[in-house]
Formats: C-alpha cells, structure tokens, sequence
C-alpha cells in the first residue's frame, strides 16, 4: 500500500507555525517503534512574515522540509532502493544516537528497595564522569576501563576526604556492566561489551562478629530499650537484617505444628521471597503477640541502631567496633563454627551465591587456627 506523505502546518507559540509530516496510513515511528500519524520535523516558519528575512527564513525552510518529505517518500514507497542490509544498519545508527545516561537511568528506576539505591548512586557516579553526555554509539572498551578506572579513583560522594571504598566501587561497576549487558539483549549495543571488560576485583574486609561468649554477656547487661535489645538478640539468633527486622508484621509469624516456627517475608535488599526457621528462643524475643497487621518490633529506629546500639556494647565490656549489621556476621560465623554446613547457612542467609557465604568459612577457620595456637607447652 503506498504511504501519502504530506507537509503540513501547526500554529505554536509567537505566531509561528510548526511543519510536520503527515503519513497516510499511520507508520511506524524508527525510534519507539510505535505508531504515528505525524513527525514533526523541528522546523518553523512565520505566520504572517513582515520582513524580508522573515520571507527569506520562510522560503529556506519549507524548501528544507520538503527535501525531508522527498526523503521520507523514498524510504516509505520505494524500498527496493534499500537492501535488507542498509535497513538494519540505519537502524542502528537511530539507536546509537540515543543516550546510555536516560537508559541506564531507566533501568535503576525499575529496581527497588536497597538495589535501587545502589542503582541510583552508580547513575551519579556515571553522570558526573560523563557530564550526564553519553551515546550508546561513545561506548567501547577504552571507554569502559577509563570508568573503572574512575571509579577505583575518584572521592566518595559523601566525602572529597574519602576516596570511594573499592568493594563500593566493584558494586556500581557492576550495575555498569549489567546495564550494558542489558542494553546488548534490548539491541542498543552490536557487541556484548560486558563480557569482555574486566570487573573490579573485591577488596578482602574484615568482617567483626561476637563470640558465644560475648553474646551471652551482651544478652545479660541491661538495656532501658527493651525494642532494641530484643530486636539485637533476634538478629543475631536469625541471621536477619535490620531493614528486614525492622518491618516484620506479626502476619508473617507463623507456627506449624511438628515443626516450629516460621517466618515468611519478602527480603528488603535483594527482593526475594524467604521462608525462614527461626528457633523457640529467638521467637521469645518476639515479645506479646499483637493484631497482624502490626510490627513487631515496633519502635525501633535508626538511633536505636547507630547511635544506642554501641553504647550498649561498650556497656557490656565489649571493645570490638561492632555495627548492628554484625549481629548477622555474628550469626552465620557460629552456625559455622558449630557444625552447620555451608550450603545450609547460605541459604539461611538467603544469598543468592556461595561465594557470599564463603567470607565466614575463612573467618571460622582462621577461629580454630587462633584456638590452636593457643595451647603452648613450656619446658
């Protein structure tokens, strides 16, 4: 079916007249593949010219919209002037001008919770590199190196003092490459950059957790906080985060008879789905059970965590610089150290990978090397 195509006007602000081309029937739009019965072409003229420049600009510009019209015609009706070939590549070309910024921008909106905030944090790390001025077409290995590069260099946002941690770095680095992987399968990108560009190797970072010993003395030293102190315990006899501790309802609470108690909730920071065996005693730090929709631990706030949480520490005699996000070093290190297998403890943990897990193995076996040297005979 041959396509009309026709050069048409619009009234738009300061008595001028936008042109557009109008197809006959609807097309598909290059860039968003939908369909469009207009482009507009970014071109306008005067309403009503007074002057001779007026005039001329008038003239210079229909003359160039109808040469985009002629184009236009060619490429709708008489396609046999481009092979299958030059088609595709002119494909390319239209999404290679788009930009990787608003993409990549795209793809840490669609994320949630802790995923989309380190989305957004490696958006403003690549925004300040590129001046928010990046093509898909600019991408390429030389490209990707100088940003990893960047990345292992440049201050941390919250600090100039600071420079940015390396494992930080390694974690946005990585949001990189997905993003570049992704847009290889959305067809932005002709080569799958992401598999041959090196990541950030992790940093090795000491990882602080208490001893049963001193778990038990912390259990014992008072606190006037019963939320925190309770909610501390829990966390350390579970395994759980404090974003995950901090919204459990009593809903998700739930006790099967033969064998035990359960908790079932969705995983702040990676989004999944967990079914979790918690012990008798770490229910009984539940406290009194209240209407479902309610938290259980209620109360608990981000100054219960950062601020009162090592006071109560250093109460205890404990000098470890220990952060509430040990309690789950805490907990996976003694599952280890008391004969629970890796595969188990992982899952307990809900990671996704092993290697995750594997932290606390070399933390528990340098444990019983310390143990070991710690019987020396005398003669």
């Amino acid at each position: 079916m041959t396509i009309k195509v026709k050069l048409r006007q619009k009234p738009i602000s300061g008595k001028r007249l936008s042109l557009y081309l109008d197809f006959y029937p609807a097309i598909s739009h290059p860039k968003t593949g939908k369909q469009t019965r207009r482009d507009f072409l970014g071109l306008y003229v005067f309403d009503k010219p007074k002057t001779v420049i007026d005039k001329l600009h008038n003239a210079e510009m229909v003359k160039i919209a109808n040469q985009v019209m002629q184009k236009r015609v060619a490429e709708l009706n008489k396609p046999e002037i481009y092979t299958g070939y030059e088609k595709e590549q002119l494909k390319i070309r239209v999404k290679g001008e788009n930009s990787f910024i608003e993409y990549f921008k795209s793809l840490a909106d669609k994320r949630a919770a802790s995923n989309h905030d380190n989305w957004i944090s490696a958006y403003q790390y690549l925004h300040r590199f590129t001046k928010g001025e990046l093509k898909f077409t600019d991408l390429d290995h030389i490209f990707c190196n100088d940003f990893r590069d960047y990345l292992l260099n440049t201050p941390s946002t919250k600090s100039n003092k600071t420079k940015l941690s390396q494992n930080s770095a390694l974690s946005y680095f990585n949001k990189f490459k997905a993003a570049l992987k992704q847009a290889y399968k959305d067809g932005f990108l002709q080569t799958d950059l992401n598999k041959n560009v090196e990541a950030v190797k992790p940093e090795e970072t000491r990882r602080h957790y208490l001893t049963l010993e001193e778990l038990t003395k912390l259990a014992k030293t008072d606190w006037p906080n019963p939320v925190l102190k309770n909610a501390a315990l829990f966390s350390a006899l579970t395994g759980l985060r404090y974003s995950d501790i901090k919204k459990i309802t009593w809903s998700e609470i739930e006790f099967i008879k033969g064998q035990g108690y359960f908790i079932l909730f969705q995983q702040q920071k990676t989004g999944s789905i967990e079914n979790l065996p918690i012990s008798e005693q770490a229910f009984g730090f539940l406290g009194k059970k209240k209407n479902p929709d309610e938290k259980v631990f209620e109360g608990l706030s981000d100054r219960d965590r950062y601020h009162y949480f090592p006071l109560w520490i250093t109460k205890a005699g404990i000098t470890k610089p220990l952060t509430f996000h040990c309690l789950r070093h805490t907990y996976a290190t003694l599952q280890l150290s008391n004969g629970s297998d890796l595969y188990t403890v992982s899952k307990m943990l809900g990671h996704k990978d092993l290697k995750t897990t594997q932290v606390y193995a070399k933390i528990v076996d340098q444990s019983k090397r310390d143990a070991a040297n710690r019987i020396v005979l005398k003669f």
